[in-house]
């Protein structure tokens, strides 16, 4: 069978074809501009042109294209968005107005002269005509998508802390990295990005079976797939993305802890403390929350241990470098042979998870 994965990222979206017919390293791959990259890069060109802006689609990652449209604001330009694009921006309107754009209806839109800019984090068309110019096949039996959703947060709750919260309410139901998983079905109304993400899917392709898996958890589930990782009995997998920081401790799938902050606010020193002590049971949420991160949570009984012994520290990530000369001796895990779609290759088994009736066949092409 053939799973089209895709892990929507700041930096990149990280494609992959999974064939289960042959080895899974000749998968057709794909690294590529994230939406929001190319969303900002659009903006930019409106900028240096000296026209107006029209942000349209449907809620995506924000991030870059949200700061190339404050810069166009700031040099005295005109933004426009229809209601769900701007929901990109914050899912507060109001907020979204008073940073200077205009909010229009699809009938105002229509007729505005500005330099339109679609929304959305997937775009399967685009990767299809990318696959028809090497030939590669266009029908897939499966999607599995994925991205990081701060969700809809209430008036007055961080965003951080919403998001936190939702990571905790997954591991307290079902201790698993496959508990993130998601029929389209089952994603909570909080979580605007990934509805988006599913909905945007299945509008370009109806009848294909979707999985939803949040990017941290993916990126660790792929990690588990390097055998070196997957062979320790305890593992700490850290994902250094593009603009969050991830550490899972680990007894395979089960998770002992976890922390999530952003990359850019986090040195490698701060990175090897927050390990260490996430470890050894003594790292506290507000330590990570203090410092714009997201928080911290012990979710096995015996994950506070302060003479607990430092497990592997795996890591993958595009900012793996940041510990690369650090003193975690981190292994830098290379699932199925590529570092840069760990997450695709967790997006697989969350698949395999939701849809039991393939899981033999996508396991056993998984298989070392």
């Amino acid at each position: 069978m053939r799973i089209l994965a895709i892990d929507i990222g700041t930096g990149t979206q990280d494609i992959l074809l999974f064939d289960s017919s042959g080895p899974v390293e000749n998968s057709v791959k794909l690294v590529m501009p994230s939406p929001t990259q190319i969303a900002a890069r659009r903006i930019r060109r409106a900028t240096a042109a000296s026209s107006a802006v029209l942000l349209t689609g449907v809620v995506q990652g924000g991030g870059p294209c949200a700061w190339a449209l404050e810069d166009h604001l700031r040099a005295g330009l005109a933004a426009f968005a229809t209601p769900e694009a701007a929901q990109t921006l914050d899912d507060d309107l109001d907020r979204v107005v008073e940073m200077g754009v205009r909010i229009v209806s699809e009938d105002e839109a229509a007729g505005l002269n500005a330099e339109r800019v679609p929304l959305r984090d997937v775009d399967l068309p685009a990767v299809r005509r990318a696959l028809a110019a090497f030939e590669a096949p266009l029908r897939f039996d499966g999607l599995a998508l994925g991205c990081l959703d701060h969700g809809a947060a209430p008036p007055g709750y961080s965003d951080r802390l919403f998001r936190f919260d939702h990571l905790k309410r997954v591991v307290e139901q079902r201790n698993d990295l496959t508990a993130f998983a998601s029929l389209p079905s089952e994603l909570p109304q909080y979580l605007t990005r990934a509805r988006s993400v599913v909905d945007t899917a299945r509008a370009q392709d109806p009848d294909t079976p979707i999985v939803f898996l949040d990017t941290g958890p993916a990126a660790a589930l792929g990690a588990l797939q390097d055998p070196r990782v997957g062979g320790e009995r305890e593992q700490l997998v850290l994902n250094l993305g593009n603009m969050h920081a991830l550490g899972f401790h680990l007894r395979g799938r089960e998770i002992v802890s976890l922390y999530e902050h952003h990359t850019g606010e986090v040195s490698r020193e701060q990175i090897e403390d927050f390990t260490r002590r996430l470890v050894a049971g003594t790292l506290r949420h507000e330590d990570v929350f203090g410092t714009k991160g997201h928080g911290v949570f012990y979710a096995a009984q015996d994950g506070r241990n302060e003479r607990a012994a430092m497990p592997l520290v795996a890591v993958t990530g595009p900012q793996r470098a940041k510990v690369r000369d650090g003193g975690l001796q981190p292994y830098f895990a290379t699932p199925h042979g590529d570092m840069m779609i760990s997450g695709c290759f967790g997006l697989l088994v969350a698949f395999a998870a939701k849809y039991p009736q393939h899981r033999e066949e996508i396991e056993r092409a998984l298989e070392p």
